[in-house]
Protein backbone atom coordinates (compact mmCIF):
# COMPACT_ATOMS: atom_id res chain seq x y z
CA UNK A 1 0.00 0.00 0.00
CA UNK A 2 1.43 4.13 -0.41
CA UNK A 3 2.10 5.31 2.18
CA UNK A 4 -1.15 7.13 4.57
CA UNK A 5 -1.97 10.25 4.36
CA UNK A 6 -3.18 12.71 6.92
CA UNK A 7 -7.04 12.04 8.40
CA UNK A 8 -9.14 13.57 6.12
CA UNK A 9 -12.03 14.90 8.22
CA UNK A 10 -11.12 14.65 12.24
CA UNK A 11 -7.87 16.01 13.14
CA UNK A 12 -8.18 15.68 16.76
CA UNK A 13 -10.03 16.67 20.30
CA UNK A 14 -8.48 18.15 23.30
CA UNK A 15 -10.16 18.22 27.00
CA UNK A 16 -11.44 21.45 27.75
CA UNK A 17 -11.37 21.59 31.85
CA UNK A 18 -13.60 24.48 32.27
CA UNK A 19 -16.00 21.54 30.85
CA UNK A 20 -15.32 18.91 33.91
CA UNK A 21 -17.88 19.04 36.40
CA UNK A 22 -15.93 16.62 38.66
CA UNK A 23 -12.57 15.38 37.85
CA UNK A 24 -13.52 12.58 40.15
CA UNK A 25 -16.33 11.10 38.30
CA UNK A 26 -16.41 8.93 35.70
CA UNK A 27 -15.46 9.03 33.07
CA UNK A 28 -13.15 11.75 34.02
CA UNK A 29 -11.38 9.68 35.98
CA UNK A 30 -10.00 7.17 33.86
CA UNK A 31 -6.48 7.88 33.17
CA UNK A 32 -6.58 8.48 29.46
CA UNK A 33 -9.42 11.16 30.10
CA UNK A 34 -7.08 13.25 31.91
CA UNK A 35 -5.47 16.19 30.05
CA UNK A 36 -6.70 13.97 27.20
CA UNK A 37 -5.06 15.78 24.16
CA UNK A 38 -5.76 13.67 21.33
CA UNK A 39 -4.13 14.16 17.91
CA UNK A 40 -5.17 11.98 14.91
CA UNK A 41 -2.11 11.34 12.08
CA UNK A 42 -3.91 8.83 9.92
CA UNK A 43 -6.86 8.09 8.02
CA UNK A 44 -6.84 4.33 10.15
CA UNK A 45 -6.72 5.12 13.80
CA UNK A 46 -6.61 1.80 16.09
CA UNK A 47 -7.45 2.69 20.24
CA UNK A 48 -6.29 -0.78 21.75
CA UNK A 49 -6.05 -1.19 25.77
CA UNK A 50 -7.15 -3.73 28.56
CA UNK A 51 -10.75 -4.21 29.25
CA UNK A 52 -12.16 -0.70 31.60
CA UNK A 53 -9.26 1.03 29.62
CA UNK A 54 -11.62 3.75 28.28
CA UNK A 55 -11.62 2.97 24.57
CA UNK A 56 -15.65 2.37 24.23
CA UNK A 57 -16.04 5.77 26.32
CA UNK A 58 -13.68 6.97 23.88
CA UNK A 59 -15.23 6.26 20.62
CA UNK A 60 -18.50 7.22 22.35
CA UNK A 61 -17.42 10.42 22.50
CA UNK A 62 -15.67 11.06 18.69
CA UNK A 63 -18.90 9.64 17.64
CA UNK A 64 -21.10 12.06 19.20
CA UNK A 65 -18.19 14.96 18.26
CA UNK A 66 -18.96 14.06 14.51
CA UNK A 67 -22.80 14.22 14.83
CA UNK A 68 -23.57 10.67 15.36
CA UNK A 69 -25.48 8.61 18.30
CA UNK A 70 -22.75 7.53 20.47
CA UNK A 71 -25.40 4.43 21.17
CA UNK A 72 -24.21 3.15 17.52
CA UNK A 73 -25.84 3.55 13.74
CA UNK A 74 -25.88 6.46 11.39
CA UNK A 75 -27.28 9.96 11.93
CA UNK A 76 -30.56 8.90 10.82
CA UNK A 77 -31.12 6.91 14.16
CA UNK A 78 -30.17 9.89 15.98
CA UNK A 79 -33.71 10.03 17.34
CA UNK A 80 -33.87 6.50 17.53
CA UNK A 81 -32.87 4.61 20.49
CA UNK A 82 -30.72 1.69 19.53
CA UNK A 83 -28.73 1.41 22.69
CA UNK A 84 -28.46 3.06 26.16
CA UNK A 85 -26.77 5.40 26.18
CA UNK A 86 -28.54 9.25 24.81
CA UNK A 87 -25.30 11.34 25.48
CA UNK A 88 -21.65 10.82 25.79
CA UNK A 89 -20.66 12.88 29.15
CA UNK A 90 -16.89 12.75 27.65
CA UNK A 91 -18.19 14.59 24.28
CA UNK A 92 -19.59 17.49 26.42
CA UNK A 93 -16.15 18.35 27.98
CA UNK A 94 -14.38 18.12 24.47
CA UNK A 95 -13.42 20.45 21.56
CA UNK A 96 -12.90 18.36 18.12
CA UNK A 97 -10.56 19.61 15.20
CA UNK A 98 -11.94 18.89 11.87
CA UNK A 99 -9.95 19.55 8.61
CA UNK A 100 -13.65 19.47 7.23
CA UNK A 101 -16.82 17.93 8.03
CA UNK A 102 -17.48 14.27 6.86
CA UNK A 103 -20.15 13.53 4.11
CA UNK A 104 -20.99 10.68 5.97
CA UNK A 105 -20.85 8.53 9.04
CA UNK A 106 -21.67 5.52 10.65
CA UNK A 107 -20.65 3.72 14.14
CA UNK A 108 -20.71 0.45 14.55
CA UNK A 109 -20.95 -1.10 18.00
CA UNK A 110 -21.32 -5.19 17.53
CA UNK A 111 -23.80 -5.59 21.13
CA UNK A 112 -25.97 -3.15 19.66
CA UNK A 113 -26.43 -4.61 16.01
CA UNK A 114 -30.13 -6.80 17.28
CA UNK A 115 -31.20 -3.58 18.33
CA UNK A 116 -30.71 -1.58 15.12
CA UNK A 117 -31.80 -4.77 12.99
CA UNK A 118 -35.08 -4.78 15.19
CA UNK A 119 -35.34 -0.83 13.89
CA UNK A 120 -35.32 -1.54 10.67
CA UNK A 121 -37.80 -4.22 10.76
CA UNK A 122 -40.28 -1.65 12.75
CA UNK A 123 -39.35 0.95 9.67
CA UNK A 124 -40.32 -1.51 7.73
CA UNK A 125 -43.82 -2.26 9.36
CA UNK A 126 -44.55 1.57 9.72
CA UNK A 127 -46.69 2.92 6.94
CA UNK A 128 -45.33 6.29 7.76
CA UNK A 129 -41.96 5.49 6.43
CA UNK A 130 -41.40 6.35 2.99
CA UNK A 131 -38.67 4.18 1.20
CA UNK A 132 -36.79 0.75 1.44
CA UNK A 133 -35.45 0.51 5.40
CA UNK A 134 -33.07 -2.12 3.88
CA UNK A 135 -31.91 -0.41 0.88
CA UNK A 136 -28.82 0.61 2.20
CA UNK A 137 -28.17 -2.66 4.24
CA UNK A 138 -28.01 -5.57 1.84
CA UNK A 139 -32.10 -5.40 0.95
CA UNK A 140 -33.27 -7.55 3.57
CA UNK A 141 -33.72 -7.94 7.46
CA UNK A 142 -30.47 -8.14 9.17
CA UNK A 143 -32.09 -10.77 10.98
CA UNK A 144 -31.47 -13.14 8.04
CA UNK A 145 -27.90 -12.83 8.08
CA UNK A 146 -25.87 -14.11 10.62
CA UNK A 147 -23.99 -11.48 13.14
CA UNK A 148 -20.89 -11.63 11.39
CA UNK A 149 -22.49 -11.38 7.84
CA UNK A 150 -24.82 -8.60 8.75
CA UNK A 151 -21.83 -6.72 9.80
CA UNK A 152 -19.71 -7.45 6.49
CA UNK A 153 -22.76 -6.82 4.82
CA UNK A 154 -23.27 -3.01 6.48
CA UNK A 155 -19.57 -2.80 5.43
CA UNK A 156 -19.69 -3.71 1.67
CA UNK A 157 -23.38 -2.06 0.99
CA UNK A 158 -23.82 0.83 3.83
CA UNK A 159 -20.03 2.43 3.98
CA UNK A 160 -18.75 4.54 0.87
CA UNK A 161 -17.32 7.39 2.09
CA UNK A 162 -17.07 9.45 5.29
CA UNK A 163 -16.17 9.03 9.19
CA UNK A 164 -16.68 5.26 10.24
CA UNK A 165 -16.26 4.34 13.75
CA UNK A 166 -16.25 0.73 14.98
CA UNK A 167 -15.91 -0.72 18.66
CA UNK A 168 -14.80 -4.24 18.88
CA UNK A 169 -16.03 -4.90 15.27
CA UNK A 170 -13.81 -8.82 15.91
CA UNK A 171 -16.62 -9.91 18.52
CA UNK A 172 -19.06 -10.86 15.38
CA UNK A 173 -16.39 -11.88 13.32
CA UNK A 174 -14.08 -14.97 12.57
CA UNK A 175 -10.65 -14.83 12.07
CA UNK A 176 -11.23 -15.37 7.80
CA UNK A 177 -13.98 -12.63 8.37
CA UNK A 178 -11.67 -10.16 9.91
CA UNK A 179 -9.39 -9.97 6.77
CA UNK A 180 -12.64 -10.07 4.74
CA UNK A 181 -13.10 -6.90 6.92
CA UNK A 182 -9.34 -5.62 6.36
CA UNK A 183 -9.64 -5.68 2.65
CA UNK A 184 -12.72 -3.38 2.97
CA UNK A 185 -11.33 -1.39 5.07
CA UNK A 186 -7.82 -0.51 2.74
CA UNK A 187 -10.88 -0.13 -0.19
CA UNK A 188 -12.38 2.52 1.96
CA UNK A 189 -9.66 4.29 2.75
CA UNK A 190 -8.15 4.05 -0.81
CA UNK A 191 -9.48 7.53 -2.77
CA UNK A 192 -8.60 9.41 0.66
CA UNK A 193 -12.37 10.34 1.29
CA UNK A 194 -12.65 7.84 4.26
CA UNK A 195 -11.55 7.15 8.14
CA UNK A 196 -11.78 4.55 9.97
CA UNK A 197 -11.66 4.63 14.16
CA UNK A 198 -11.62 1.78 15.43
CA UNK A 199 -11.43 0.27 19.18
CA UNK A 200 -10.41 -3.47 19.11
CA UNK A 201 -8.25 -6.52 20.89
CA UNK A 202 -7.69 -8.01 17.77
CA UNK A 203 -4.18 -8.43 16.76
CA UNK A 204 -5.67 -9.37 13.14
CA UNK A 205 -6.95 -5.83 12.57
CA UNK A 206 -3.88 -4.17 14.18
CA UNK A 207 -1.80 -5.37 11.09
CA UNK A 208 -3.69 -2.67 9.00
CA UNK A 209 -1.03 -1.35 6.97
CA UNK A 210 0.34 2.61 7.97
CA UNK A 211 -2.12 2.42 10.43
CA UNK A 212 -1.73 4.37 13.64
CA UNK A 213 -2.55 2.55 17.02
CA UNK A 214 -2.90 4.91 20.19
CA UNK A 215 -2.73 2.65 23.83
CA UNK A 216 -4.91 3.54 26.16
CA UNK A 217 -3.18 1.34 29.20
CA UNK A 218 -1.11 3.66 30.49
CA UNK A 219 -3.14 7.35 30.47
CA UNK A 220 -3.87 9.44 27.55
CA UNK A 221 -3.43 8.03 23.93
CA UNK A 222 -0.13 7.05 23.01
CA UNK A 223 1.18 5.79 19.78
CA UNK A 224 2.50 2.23 19.97
CA UNK A 225 3.65 -0.28 17.36
CA UNK A 226 2.07 -3.51 16.38
CA UNK A 227 4.82 -5.29 18.42
CA UNK A 228 4.59 -3.41 21.57
CA UNK A 229 1.00 -4.52 22.16
CA UNK A 230 -0.58 -7.15 24.54
CA UNK A 231 -2.60 -8.26 21.91
CA UNK A 232 0.32 -9.18 19.33
CA UNK A 233 2.79 -10.51 22.17
CA UNK A 234 0.15 -12.55 24.22
CA UNK A 235 -1.20 -13.86 20.89
CA UNK A 236 2.09 -15.11 19.10
CA UNK A 237 3.77 -16.37 22.23
CA UNK A 238 0.19 -18.55 22.89
CA UNK A 239 0.38 -19.76 19.27
CA UNK A 240 3.98 -20.39 18.80
CA UNK A 241 4.46 -21.66 21.93
CA UNK A 242 1.37 -23.44 23.78
CA UNK A 243 2.83 -25.54 25.89
CA UNK A 244 5.12 -23.32 27.29
CA UNK A 245 2.30 -20.95 27.81
CA UNK A 246 0.29 -23.29 29.49
CA UNK A 247 3.03 -24.52 31.68
CA UNK A 248 3.21 -20.89 32.94
CA UNK A 249 -0.50 -20.31 33.20
CA UNK A 250 -1.04 -23.88 35.68
CA UNK A 251 2.46 -22.99 37.43
CA UNK A 252 0.91 -19.08 38.27
CA UNK A 253 -2.71 -20.37 39.80
CA UNK A 254 -3.17 -19.42 43.33
CA UNK A 255 -1.99 -22.31 45.81
CA UNK A 256 -5.02 -24.54 47.00
CA UNK A 257 -7.20 -23.73 44.07
CA UNK A 258 -9.48 -26.14 43.00
CA UNK A 259 -8.55 -27.95 39.86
Amino acid sequence: MPPMRPPPYLRGARLVPERVDDPERFPFDLPMARHLDLELGSPVTFFVGENGSGKSTLIEALAELCGLPPSGGGKNELTDRTGPDDHSPLARALRPSFARRPPDGYFFRAEHMAHFADLLDERRDDPDFAGDPYARYGGRSLHTRSHGEAFLHLFTDRLEQGLFLMDEPESALSPQRQLALLVRMADLVADGETQLLVATHSPILLTFPGAEILSLDDGPPTPVRLEETSHYQITRGILESPERFWKHLRGARAPGRAR
